[in-house]
């Protein structure tokens, strides 16, 4: 039986992220970067598909935390013989991938389990695995090879080889303390050196604290904010600044379901998202970085954007599926790569300039690169205005004129306008205030049902998507607006589940072209917060959200959906885009009660 979502917790060393469950296994790890093949995949198929287990033989959890605001995870252990602390992370800044573990007794005695099974290329290569003995230091060390890959164990007692595996059992007294590190690097270069755990423990605590030292208090949801800028900050290459949507793929949105796709890539929306989220509290250096990244992703031809992007820029993300994976509790296919990559989405632009433009009014300085590349995008949009396309949810189905869409291409040029008449940057102004204006005429009459009174999924439709509230989000329409008004009812007639989350649309209409069914997607709910908060309906906002914040694990973590009937999570996780929606969410709410300063809203003028 596959380990529930929310009984995983998350590491990161900022490179990549490993997730380990609540029983002690290492279950989901890709080296050396979040978008490489893992080497631990039991999370999308069976133990044997690689993990990495260390917990007590007949223990349970009595709690386990994060050391402050890091992620560095203490999981305390007990049984009627003893207590250990297992203490697990992956340093950061050392410039390589490792995850550390370390057992401590606390008390009496408790028999640790140990089963290292390591398979590359998702599961499907076995390493070649040899012992290794340092004569300076009088170390062992197991070292395991395949193709261009390679790992070192270091541990205070090493695990024997048994059956393609490798396994032991040891005890631990009250005052042992169990040190092991598995480490990655390229298998043509050399090894490299075991770390100081203790040192390295402190060190990872301590940058990660650091970060975080900078959040200012927040009110009731400080805890769910902190966590989740910390989420986005660890989903963040710490060389190429590029965010990973969620560190997993193919954790499906409906159990036994075909919605299973890889979100181990940076989407421009995504990005823009983070980049506004970051400005808003105060991490401007963050801010500067991810725009860096946006720039660099989407520099050339203009005519060849794509709305994602690995997290080095690179643009070939071909869709595959994994055949050998049975799949997260039986669900297939298992994915890797993404087709979406060659969607065309006309939203997308909208978020990047926008988010762009809010980096431009909080300071930022446009360079030489900045400017023209928005320029360019803005010719995008002009270039792309008569073309349907698939959507924020990336359909798979007939493109369309989505309405969510059509307002964001609107955005994007009204933010082009501004920043010629409010910043003195060049550009084609009267033609983009036209185009601005005509399209906006455009979505008054085609994208709002002015008899249902409540604007529309798409053009040529009658049914209403989450993603219209996002309308009020970017100044199209004031959140109190009747016709906004009238599309919040209807939303919360149509999406609204018993319990009170959102579904993003109804899947049994078939817009998507994909068998319907799944859970109620999180940031659609964050979104509903946000429109209640900005519209007078505080209390309604406050109940909502604190809804939202029991669905979070005890971690401070959440993933893409969750299916309120079972309690349980769905969809990859942790999920970048819920944790954003979760910090404006609770944004909104602070400002509505008057005890956060209002930000500036967009507004068309």
């Amino acid at each position: 039986m596959s380990t529930p979502i929310e009984d995983y917790a998350l590491l990161s060393d900022q490179r990549t992220a490993a997730l380990v469950s609540r029983n002690g296994s290492v279950d989901w790890l890709c080296f050396p970067r979040f978008d490489s093949s893992s080497v631990f995949a039991a999370l999308v198929g069976t133990k044997d598909h690689g993990r990495w287990l260390l917990a007590p033989r007949d223990g349970h959890v009595i709690g386990r935390n994060y050391l402050n605001s890091s992620f560095v995870l203490r999981t305390l252990w007990g049984s009627e013989t003893g207590q250990v602390l297992v203490t697990d992370f992956m340093p950061v800044g050392n410039g390589r991938s490792s995850v550390i573990r370390r057992v401590e007794g606390l008390s009496g005695s408790m028999v640790m389990e140990h089963e290292l099974i390591m398979r590359y290329d998702y599961g499907k290569v076995l390493p070649w695995v040899r012992r290794s003995f340092d004569t300076v230091q009088g170390t062992e060390s197991l070292i395991a090879v395949a193709g261009p890959h390679a790992a070192v164990l270091y541990a205070t007692r090493l695990p024997k080889a048994h059956e393609h595996s490798h396994r032991d059992e040891f005890v631990v007294n009250a005052g042992d303390i169990f040190d092991f590190e598995f480490a990655c690097h390229p298998s043509h270069e050399p090894m490299p050196d075991a770390s100081d755990v203790g040192m390295s423990m402190t060190r990872t605590a301590k940058q990660w604290h650091d970060w975080a030292s900078d959040i200012t208090p927040h009110g009731d949801y400080e805890p769910v904010v902190r966590r989740s800028l910390l989420v986005l900050k660890a989903l963040t290459h710490e060389e190429t600044g590029g965010i990973v949507a969620a560190p997993t793929t193919s954790l499906p949105e409906f159990l036994g379901g075909e919605r299973n796709w890889d979100y181990r890539f940076c989407w421009l929306r995504d990005a823009a998202l983070t980049l506004q989220v970051m400005m808003t509290h105060g991490y401007g250096n963050e801010a500067l970085q991810w725009r860096d990244w946006l720039l660099r992703a989407i520099a050339g031809d203009h005519h060849q954007l794509q709305i994602m992007y690995g997290l080095d820029g690179k643009r070939e993300l071909s869709e595959r599926v994994l055949h050998h994976l049975p799949g997260y509790a039986g669900s297939v296919p298992v994915r890797v790569g993404n087709g979406a990559v060659s969607q065309y989405q006309g939203d997308v632009i909208g978020e990047v300039m926008v988010a762009l433009e809010e980096l431009r009014t909080l300071g930022g300085h446009e360079d030489h690169f900045s400017w023209p590349l928005q320029r360019a995008l803005i010719d995008y949009v002009l270039d792309n205005l008569t073309r349907k396309d698939r959507g924020l949810w990336e359909m798979r189905g007939d493109p369309h004129y989505f309405t969510h869409s059509r307002v964001m291409m609107w955005a994007a040029l009204d933010s082009g306008v501004r920043a010629v008449k409010l910043h003195g940057l060049a550009g084609e102004v009267e033609a983009w205030a036209d185009a601005r204006d005509k399209l906006r005429e455009e979505i008054l009459s085609r994208g709002f049902n002015a008899e249902l009174d409540c604007f529309t999924q798409t053009y040529d439709g009658t049914e209403v998507d989450a993603s219209l509230l996002v309308l009020a989000q970017v100044g199209f329409v004031d959140h109190k607006d009747p016709r906004m008004l009238g599309t919040v009812k209807r939303i919360e007639e149509d999406l609204v589940d018993g319990h009170g989350f959102i579904r993003r649309y109804r899947t049994e209409v078939g817009t998507d072209g994909l068998p319907p069914g799944e859970s109620a997607f999180l940031v659609c709910s964050c979104w509903l917060v946000e429109q209640y908060a900005h519209s007078g309906r505080l209390a309604d906002a406050r109940g909502l959200m604190d809804r939202l914040a029991g669905v979070v694990n005890d971690l401070g973590l959440v993933s893409e959906e969750y299916d309120p009937a079972t309690g349980h999570m769905a969809g990859n996780f942790p999920q970048a885009l819920s944790h954003l929606g979760l910090i404006r969410a609770a944004d909104a709410i602070e400002e509505a009660a008057g005890n956060r300063p209002a930000h500036p809203r967009r507004a068309y003028t």
